[in-house]
């Protein structure tokens, strides 16, 4: 099941396909009682997405044959024990995918020319992913990072290696092992190739960076880096040879700081925009304005859904789940296209906004 949802893995999901091109969407749960369900949910789910192949008169049967052969290969690929709270299943002629999302989404089919990215773009953004480099003498380990865990990834050719190196021993005595290590000129051409590899990652999906390593080697990394120099440094060793698990418990604290600050920092900017009137609050008020391009940082509480309606293309009106012309991830939409004109979004911790009611925006103009 995927998860990385990279800008270049988001504009191919996006590109037009032969129609039809299936989206399922289904809510999954991590834990008992409620996940005992879900295994049934997505059968049924799945089948509604063959009855409505089977009934679209634009789907030849030789197109619905194949579509349906991917729909039940991408089942046999879902791994519900390690379920999170949504799941995706796309699937067009000779091509399918599964992605795991640790954001809740509506139970729907849709079939159209292109896939429903919205939610993934959405999780995404609640997720906050970011990087972790973990650097040594002759290791540099990257971990991709989420809500509740790293990986480890190896884009940018990471992991990377060098074999050791036979240091001066009278010259290590005299001034110690780790410093003499970090002055090896081999050391530090080797460093400095992980930075040029992390550097050629952040371009391809920027995010967030946390470096760690011995003390020496972020030192090293400060003179010869330029990617990591403005990353967040974690004086952490061992973690380059390390389990994802060790890796979470030391950068976790740190992650959670940042975090913090960075709802505080949201809070202060609310605040001031709502004092010169370049303030939205609302699903109605916000949505229009990110129609617009208005919104320049949009704040959503960490687990706010609402389901509305489109009321005449002017206004959202509250709506009950499974009406015909609900939408449920509202939401999600407004993220999506507030990501897509450039807007920040932050999800900040639930009941923070206030009167605000879930979500709110400082407007452009």
């Amino acid at each position: 099941m995927e998860h990385d949802l990279s800008p270049s893995t988001l504009s191919e999901l996006r590109r037009p396909r032969v129609y039809p091109a299936v989206s399922v969407l289904t809510p999954t749960h991590r834990r008992e009682p409620e996940n005992t369900q879900d295994p049934v949910r997505l059968r049924n789910v799945v089948a509604e997405a063959k009855k409505q192949l089977e009934a679209d008169p634009a789907v030849t049967r030789e197109r619905r044959l194949d579509v349906v052969r991917q729909l039940d290969q991408a089942l046999t690929e879902v791994d519900l024990t390690h379920a999170e709270d949504g799941l995706v299943i796309f699937a067009a002629p000779g091509e399918h995918q599964v992605w795991s999302l640790g954001r809740t989404v509506p139970e729907r089919v849709v079939l159209s020319d292109t896939f429903l990215t919205r939610n993934l773009v959405s999780a995404q953004a609640a997720e906050r992913p970011f990087w972790v480099l973990s650097v040594s003498a002759d290791r540099a380990t990257l971990w991709s990072g989420g809500a509740d865990r790293v990986t480890e990834d190896g884009a940018g050719g990471f992991p990377l290696t060098r074999r050791p190196q036979n240091f001066d021993a009278e010259r290590q005595e005299r001034i110690g092992d780790m410093p003499s290590t970090f002055r090896d000129e081999d050391t530090r051409h080797f460093l400095r190739d992980a930075d040029t590899a992390m550097g050629m990652v952040l371009r391809e999906s920027p995010r967030p960076l946390y470096v760690t390593g011995d003390p020496a080697a972020l030192s090293v990394l400060d003179e010869v880096g330029g990617a990591t120099k403005e990353a967040v440094h974690v004086p952490h060793g061992g973690l380059a040879h390390g389990t994802p698990d060790a890796v979470w418990q030391a950068i976790r604290p740190v992650i959670e700081s940042v975090a913090r600050k960075s709802s505080d920092a949201v809070a202060r900017e609310l605040e001031t925009a709502r004092g010169r009137k370049a303030f939205a609050a609302g699903v109605d008020e916000v949505w229009q304005s990110a129609r617009e391009g208005r919104v320049r940082l949009l704040a959503v509480e960490e687990n706010y859904r609402v389901t509305m309606r489109d009321a005449h293309g002017d206004h959202l009106v509250p709506a009950e789940s499974g009406d015909l012309d609900a939408r449920e991830d509202i939401v999600d939409e407004i993220v999506e296209q507030c990501l897509e004109t450039g807007a920040d979004v932050r999800f900040v911790p639930d009941g923070m906004l206030g009167d605000a009611t879930g979500i709110a925006g400082i407007l452009r103009y």
